[in-house]
């Protein structure tokens, strides 16, 4: 199940804004092709993230994998819990275990990203 009032990248992140913040977080997919999450560097906050840029590393039994901001701006919190307990992006993708929130620069950049319909339309393309 795609939420629907979330924005998604090519790279399996989701964003939510709410007023000129960002959360955001990987989807259900990506913890569902990672597997079992063991680690998660998150950016550091006040750090300045570029859209289409790593943001942070995410580990898991089976692989590592780039974090890739899908919208420009300030690191303004991070989601610390997931230092001692990662496995709550298994568990909860879309609610506590989401990764960060940004300051967006630029609002605006999320009319390139997905809307729901449009990424499950591209899970399926991928084969999924």
């Amino acid at each position: 199940m795609v939420p629907i009032d979330l924005k998604y990248t090519r790279t399996h992140e989701w964003v939510r804004l709410d007023g000129g913040v960002a959360t955001v977080g990987i989807t259900d997919h990506a913890q569902d092709t990672l597997g079992d999450i063991t680690f998660v560097e998150l950016p550091k906050i006040g750090a300045q993230l570029k859209r289409e840029s790593e943001a942070g590393v995410i580990e898991s039994v089976k692989a590592a994998s780039d974090l890739i901001s899908p919208i420009t701006g300030v690191v303004a919190s991070i989601n610390s819990a997931l230092e001692s307990a990662p496995e709550a992006i298994n568990k909860d993708p879309y609610g506590g275990g989401w990764l960060y929130t940004v300051n967006a620069a630029d609002a605006s950049e999320l009319k390139g990203l997905m809307d729901a319909a449009a990424y499950a339309e591209f899970l399926e393309s991928e084969g999924e």
